[in-house]
């Protein structure tokens, strides 16, 4: 028996023994959870194992608790006589905001549909991906009550027209209770969900949202190399900070440390659903990747689960459904805004950054309050930006002027002192005096003004992206949606370019963007990596151009366009002195430096 064949047998042996050991496990649970579907007449059926401990402990005494199927009879008492038996229903609100759906077992959310985000048809979208697992699942102390029936006295349909309560209850044996409440306004953002507790007090709980969050919005087929402007992340308020997390396997765990969670919940495109506490709370929180995908390119979404220890008789939250429009979330002042928008705190982005997004949202929506077409509004906010950061630019190119006459002095400068470090250093500072010129000025009048342009271009980058004002708002002709790519064929696609087919606005970007950069890479010292870098920008541009909304791709071309004019403005006696040597038919040569033996 060779080596090979060896090791192959350990091999077999070892996959058998291990198989051997794990499958009686996995066929017992069956096993276990049968007799529940065989003891319907019961008078108590207990939980599973495999959900949680399956006791209640009141004054030393233990109660199983029971999924109501059927009648609890008072076992203390023994007596015969037996409840009313609760069957499965559910109940569905409907208030000017959106239409919510409760079922009696678990007293827990089945259907979210908000009355914001219509498809093409009119209709509303669900924002549970799993509507059979839905949201709101309560664990108390181990005791898993999702499965339990609940008995509610409300009417199948309730339509709010002021502020309405739904109480669900659950008894166990002996009589211990847990009554959920619902809680509804007219046209409130919030469903107010109280949790109280007659006949013990608990320890703990896990408030479970195993149902997921979908995707509003069409997510385009097709692969490509740019973002695909799509969310689905795990938001929560962590003592204040905002944060946003996304993974696509596993499971996670977060606020492991105790600071102090204000919120906490799941975020797609354009809307976001969160668990608000009255007061922040030491809650950690876990969360898993979801089996389910709408498709291929869905990010996916998650089950999360908020655990804590009780401080209260109850527990009280706000399940917050949440459009994100900025100033309507922005109003609650608990960070909503930032689920939009956010910054690194170490520098302080995560509130002066936030603050230029909002500002240039404002002012983008100010401009249609006047002129009702997003797609002007881009324009001119564009327009305004590029106007205020001009004298900026203005700078930063009469520096390029000014070291770029003093090249060829630098370079006899670089070659007579190449022995001498330091008296190339002296000779390059006298020449800096002489001509007047800030040694510092490369930096300051160049890198800085350009630094500064920066958070105000990337702040209208993030926020044309991401804004559900611009969801289904045309601009002109073929622009019918400035949150979409403006596709004009869908018949032909191209892999990696153009996924979703043939669109005009990124081609244009290309050759604005070719242009401009050719531009700025005429004063380039080596040529080959001037017209390197000429056509890679418009390259990556126009890879990552595939799937971006056209309000953002507008903004890019009305910007490239600005910088092309401004610099042939700019540097007009250059592109003419360029152009009298041409028609001369002369050539620039560059003059060799003589080295001194």
């Amino acid at each position: 028996m060779n080596k090979n064949t060896l090791i192959g047998g350990l091999l077999i042996v070892g996959i058998m023994v291990w198989w051997m050991s794990t499958a009686p496990k996995q066929a017992q649970a069956p096993a276990q959870t049968a007799p529940q579907k065989t003891t319907e007449s019961a008078s108590t059926l207990e939980l599973p194992k495999a959900d949680a401990p399956k006791e209640l402990t009141l004054g030393g005494a233990q109660a199983p608790v029971a999924v109501a199927d059927s009648a609890v009879a008072d076992s203390a008492a023994d007596t015969a006589a037996v409840a009313p038996k609760i069957e499965p229903r559910d109940v569905t609100i409907e208030t000017e905001r959106f239409t919510v759906v409760i079922a009696n077992r678990g007293a827990r959310i089945k259907s979210v549909i908000p009355k914001v985000l219509a498809d093409s048809t009119g209709a509303f979208p669900e924002l549970l991906a799993d509507t059979s697992l839905g949201a709101l699942s309560l664990v108390i102390d181990g005791a898993n009550l999702d499965q339990a029936l609940f008995a509610v006295e409300a009417e199948d349909k309730v339509v709010v027209s002021d502020a309405k309560t739904i109480d669900f209850t659950f008894a166990d044996a002996n009589g211990n209770k847990v009554v959920r409440s619902y809680g509804f306004t007219k046209d409130g953002a919030a469903i107010r969900q109280v949790n109280r507790f007659e006949g013990f007090k608990p320890k703990s709980y896990e408030l479970a949202w195993n149902g997921g969050m979908r995707e509003t919005e069409y997510i385009p087929e097709g692969r490509t190399f740019g973002g695909n402007y799509f969310f689905s992340e795990v938001v929560y308020n962590e003592n204040g900070s905002i944060e946003r997390e996304t993974f696509t396997s596993g499971t996670k765990q977060f606020n492991e440390d105790g600071k102090k969670l204000a919120w906490a919940g799941m975020r797609r495109k354009y809307i976001a659903i969160t668990m608000q506490f009255d007061a922040p709370v030491n809650a950690k929180i876990d969360a898993s990747a979801f089996e389910k995908k709408e498709s291929e390119h869905d990010p996916g979404t998650y089950k999360i689960a908020v655990k804590d220890n009780f401080t209260s008789d109850s527990l009280a939250y706000n399940f917050m459904v949440l459009p994100l429009e900025w100033q309507a979330i922005k109003a609650f002042d608990v960070g909503y805004e930032k689920i939009i928008v956010s910054g690194w705190e170490w520098c302080g982005a995560d509130t002066w950054f936030v603050a230029i997004c909002g500002f240039l949202l404002w002012l983008l929506k100010a401009i249609y309050s006047v002129i009702p077409n997003y797609g002007v509004a881009i324009i001119i906010i564009t327009l305004i930006v590029r106007g205020i950061t001009t004298p900026l630019t203005a700078k930063q190119l009469r520096s390029s002027k000014q070291m770029a006459k003093l090249k060829p002095e630098l370079d006899a400068i670089n070659v007579k002192f190449r022995a001498d470090p330091q008296g190339k250093q002296r000779a390059i500072m006298e020449l800096y005096a002489k001509n007047k010129i800030n040694p510092m000025s490369s930096c300051t009048g160049g890198c800085f003004p350009l630094l500064l342009q920066m958070p105000v271009f990337f702040g209208l980058f993030m926020i044309l992206g991401r804004s559900v004002e611009l969801r289904g708002m045309p601009f002109f002709g073929w622009i019918t949606d400035l949150s979409h790519s403006d596709v004009i064929f869908s018949g032909i696609s191209i892999p990696y370019v153009m996924p979703m087919g043939i669109a005009i606005l990124p081609i244009v970007m290309v050759f604005t963007t070719y242009f401009q950069t050719k531009q700025s890479m005429i004063s380039m010292p080596d040529p080959a990596q001037a017209k390197m870098m000429s056509w890679m920008m418009p390259a990556m541009m126009f890879l990552f151009s595939a799937v971006m909304p056209s309000g953002l791709v507008l903004y890019w071309i009305v910007s490239n366009l600005w910088g092309i004019a401004q610099y042939r403005i700019m540097n007009r006696d250059k592109i003419a002195e360029a152009k009298a040597k041409k028609a001369n038919g002369k050539k620039v040569i560059d003059a060799e430096v003589i080295k001194k033996k």
